[in-house]
């Protein structure tokens, strides 16, 4: 999932300027709320045009509204203090939040200029609330023995992040941090449009489709289509996507085709070209140590995760080295495997990463009699949302959705729906963008673009943004249980949003640490091999006859298939995050691709034949994307959602009784409680790694 920070949670428009400015604020929609049901966004209306003076006000009003709270002379008190913070910002707040959006999942180099230009500007006006002196010692006079449910969660998480901002550093230290704030925000979105760069520049050309012998035809009509969009007519282009290997290797019967995509994809952004993203990666981990220390920590993992789950980064580690050894075991027996098939074809080479999941689909059809050109024709991209994902929601939840045409969208490929609730009640707004595009970024999250908040009677409106293959001509989009699993794991965290049930936005929904945000969306990827879910969606594309239970059985049986390798890469990438941000010694930054080799080499996770989910180059998550010093979330959570898992099984199956508890204990308290004792008080004990090496098939 990616979430994008916005400056502040919503707040009131404070009265200031002249007529004209209150004329440009008319003509504004970002300025003012949307007239649509629970203020959908205006579409529409909203052009490139309208955001710098969107930002420019909102940043104006705001500013107004710190200076007030920090120079009330009265007593502070949770109303003039917390809530004038939490409630302050709306504007800012909703261009902000709007325009995070378009520039992820619909950019353009106005927006690009944009987002470079006021990302210094955004970020030290943040530090102006954060590192403010006044207003922090207004929050430490609070008597908290006299707050207690939510107000005094909310004053906690304030007073946390005043601190971790460095509320509580001297002036000259504090002046230090604005600095390599503003150098952060800044290096951080250029990082993000280098890439975009990077991934568009490594588009792979072939001269001929037997190149691209084994894709579908549907799949060679695409590359063909699109290399004539680009300008390339009678040659066929593959795109890029985020991750390390792309899924034509699958299917690809040509080694040297095979060779040239998956090299195009790990070496997109180490050219020395525009999209060469080394350079400012290396300032990012070095910028960070600087302001970890400047903060007492000894490195930027240490200051990072101390408002996490895990904690510390020992804790974060530790997790990952128990689960490490048996994944790096089982992918060298997997590996194995493959280099005998390869040897008993008389391939005569040994295996390499771009060979991998072609013979590994090999593997699994001889060991499973499963082939990914059988099941792919059964997951057409709307009948698994439809039949699949809403069905689940509510067959588990009770919930329901409508397709809402007479909403304005930010692309034509958007679809947006009306959620209602189990008694029948309207709750939300839900926008769906599929199809991947040259201008959206890779990968696939989860934003709102309105937090649901009791106080300020707002209900959420949510969006789901992939990065699919469109449809062509009558070829539909297809895609792989990989990316099935995708889309209910990207619709988890859909439902957290959804079931927030929170009095303020800070607090709300999936507004939780990072390595418990990725738990509820995971329990949800269990619904889509559910039998009566699947069995409702899984219907062929031509015949529309559903699944036969001979594949089912086989699908069930191959869920531990290739989970060495699966495991494998993407504790590489946790722990190569973790270890760039666990520098304690400038010294210890080295050049990106030395590093990275030293990195997975010291903790045993370099593994030739199983390349790192994402090469450090192109790991948006951790430089562009929130993520730094978090990436091992993923697993943290996983253990908590195998921990659950294993609780539904024990008590039924995810039954409507069982989401139910879900639901309450989870997916509606946001972090507005202590969520260890929450996740407890659902399964009865701490979290234990044990179910993640069995539920993984790693005992």
């Amino acid at each position: 999932m990616k979430k994008y920070l916005s400056i502040m949670s919503a707040g009131i428009l404070a009265s200031c300027g002249g007529s004209n400015e209150k004329a440009t604020t008319s003509q504004n929609p970002l300025l003012q709320k949307s007239d649509l049901q629970y203020q959908a966004p205006r579409f529409d209306l909203i052009k490139d045009e309208h955001f710098k003076p969107a930002f420019d006000q909102g940043l104006k009003t705001h500013d107004a509204e710190i200076e007030k709270i920090a120079n009330n002379t009265e007593a502070p008190t949770f109303a003039n203090t917390i809530l004038a913070i939490e409630t302050s910002g709306e504007d800012l707040n909703r261009a902000t939040i709007i325009f995070g959006n378009l520039t992820g999942a619909n950019t353009n180099p106005t927006l690009q200029k944009i987002e470079e230009e006021y990302a210094p500007i955004f970020s030290a006006h943040s530090d102006k609330l954060y590192l403010n002196s006044k207003i922090y010692q207004r929050i430490k006079a609070l008597d908290l023995s006299l707050l207690k449910g939510e107000d005094l969660r909310l004053t906690e998480y304030y007073l946390q992040q005043f601190e971790m901002a460095g509320a509580n550093l001297d002036d000259a230290a504090k002046e230090k941090v604005k600095k390599i704030n503003e150098e952060l925000a800044t290096l951080s979105t250029q990082y993000t449009n280098k890439l975009l760069v990077a991934r568009k520049n490594a588009t792979v050309y072939y001269d001929n489709a037997n190149e691209l012998d084994g894709l579908s035809a549907g799949d060679i009509d695409a590359a063909k289509a699109k290399a004539t969009e680009e300008g390339k007519a009678g040659k066929y282009a593959i795109g890029i996507i985020n991750t390390t290997q792309q899924p034509p290797l699958m299917t690809m019967k040509n080694r040297a085709a095979r060779e040239k995509l998956f090299t195009a994809s790990w070496t997109r952004a180490e050219k020395n070209d525009d999209g060469d993203t080394r350079s400012i990666l290396e300032k990012l981990a070095s910028l960070r140590l600087q302001k970890a220390q400047l903060m007492g920590k000894a490195s930027f993992a240490e200051w990072k995760i101390q408002d996490q789950m895990a904690k510390t980064p020992e804790a974060a580690m530790g997790l990952l080295a128990q689960i490490a050894a048996p994944a790096v075991a089982r992918a060298k027996t997997e590996a194995k495997d493959i280099q005998a098939l390869i040897d008993a074809q008389k391939g005569g080479f040994a295996l390499e990463p771009w060979d991998w999941d072609y013979y590994a689909e090999q593997v699994r059809k001889a060991k499973y009699d499963l082939d990914e050109s059988q099941v792919r024709p059964y997951f057409e991209v709307k009948t698994v949302l439809e039949k699949g994902v809403f069905f689940a929601a509510e067959q588990m939840y009770g919930i329901t959705f409508k397709v809402r045409t007479d909403l304005p969208l930010y692309h034509p490929d958007v679809v947006a729906y009306e959620v209602f609730d189990k008694d029948g009640s309207s709750m939300a707004i839900y926008y769906l963008d599929f199809y991947t595009r040259d201008n959206k970024n890779g990968g696939a999250w989860m934003n709102n673009f309105v937090n649901q908040s009791h106080y300020l009677k707002q209900k959420p409106v949510i969006v789901n943004v992939f990065n699919f293959a469109k449809p062509t001509g009558t070829n539909p989009s297809l895609i792989s249980f990989d990316d099935v699993t995708t889309m209910f794991h990207e619709f988890g965290h859909t439902l957290h949003g959804l079931f927030a049930n929170q009095q303020y936005v800070s607090l709300s929904g999936t507004a939780v640490p990072r390595d418990y945000v990725e738990f509820p969306s995971q329990i949800n990827e269990h619904a889509a091999l559910d039998p009566v879910v699947l069995k409702n969606y899984a219907i062929h594309f031509q015949t529309k006859e559903v699944i036969p239970q001979t594949l089912i059985d086989k699908i069930m049986k191959a869920t531990s298939f290739n989970q060495g390798y699966a495991i494998t890469e993407l504790l590489a990438a946790a722990t190569l995050d973790m270890t760039w941000h666990m520098a304690t010694n400038q010294s210890q930054l080295k050049p990106t691709l030395e590093f990275e080799q030293e990195a997975l080499a010291k903790y045993g996770l370099l593994v030739p034949q199983v390349p790192t989910r994402y090469h450090t180059p192109y790991f948006a998550h951790i430089w562009g994307g929130g993520y730094s010093a978090g990436y091992y979330a993923y697993t943290w959570s996983k253990t908590l959602d195998y921990n659950v898992y294993d609780w539904f099984k024990a008590n039924g199956g995810m039954t409507r009784e069982n989401c139910d508890k879900f639901r309450t204990h989870i997916l509606s308290v946001g972090n507005s409680t202590d969520l260890n004792k929450a996740f407890e008080d659902l399964v009865g004990h701490k979290m234990e790694v044990a179910p993640y090496l069995r539920n993984a098939g790693l005992q």
